[in-house]
């Protein structure tokens, strides 16, 4: 190899190391910066209010976690693109963090079943997610009613065999007819209709200026993360039961601790 070659390799090598990290870019420099945006307001639904709002248009994008029964389960960390489910996840986790190193733990539990980084401890079905961040204490239920019990046997993931869920859930005219006791950033989940799934959406309760409920979701549909009417979403989707969760945390940061 003469100089010359040599000299070539090393500033190819050197423009495809700027290209890499140009191409990755770090994926917490904006959750950071909204954790802090968001500390001033007080309570947790007021931060996941405004940390989701300021997500809006997004990206959609599925599958953006990594794992599977053969692959190894690694702790996936985005900011840029999101489905329904890790959109709501990454808000919650920051909306209940003061800094970095508090929303990476938080997500953990959120995600994961006893914050377990593994595929089997993920939490597949929306059920499970409601289960278990209802045991951890990071949710509870809206206390509205009356409630209905579905009971669902799950086969939507195969590779976990089939299981029976009891599903909580309220009657969309129930919802309507309950609007005032909804806080922006309730989250929401859309029961399916389909044999074997549990829940087929989810997202948050957010209002319009005027007092419209709206849904604030990331929508494959749509191809991004929006405000949307739950009147029209209810309509097209045919809904016909939502279940409610409300972040636990409700206590001024000041009088926390």
């Amino acid at each position: 190899m003469n100089r010359r070659t040599a000299l070539r390799l090393i500033a190819g090598a050197s423009l495809l190391s700027a290209h890499r990290a140009s191409a990755a870019p770090d994926k917490t420099a904006l959750i950071g910066r909204l954790i802090g945006e968001a500390q001033p307001l007080p309570y947790v639904s007021q931060r996941i209010d405004f940390i989701s709002g300021r997500l809006l248009g997004a990206r959609y994008q599925a599958y953006t976690l990594i794992g599977s029964p053969k692959l190894p389960e690694r702790f996936v960390i985005r900011d840029d693109a999101f489905d329904c489910v890790t959109y709501c996840e990454m808000v919650l986790a920051a909306a209940l963090s003061r800094d970095l190193a508090g929303f990476e733990t938080a997500l953990r539990r959120i995600r994961y079943d006893q914050g377990v980084v593994q595929y089997d401890k993920r939490n597949h079905y929306f059920a499970d997610w409601c289960k278990h961040n209802m045991e951890n204490g990071i949710c509870r239920p809206v206390a509205i009613q009356p409630t209905t019990v579905l009971d669902k046997t799950l086969t939507w993931h195969r590779e976990f065999g089939q299981r029976r869920v009891s599903m909580q859930v309220i009657d969309v005219a129930t919802l309507f007819a309950n609007t005032k006791a909804l806080k922006p950033g309730d989250i929401i989940g859309f029961a399916s209709r389909r044999p074997g799934l549990d829940y087929y959406h989810t997202g948050f309760i957010a209002f319009a200026k005027n007092g419209d409920l709206m849904l604030r979701s990331a929508a494959l549909s749509h191809g991004r993360v929006l405000d949307e009417k739950m009147t029209s979403f209810v309509a097209v989707n045919a809904v016909k039961y939502v279940t409610l969760l409300r972040a636990a945390e409700s206590t001024p940061v000041a009088e926390r601790n």
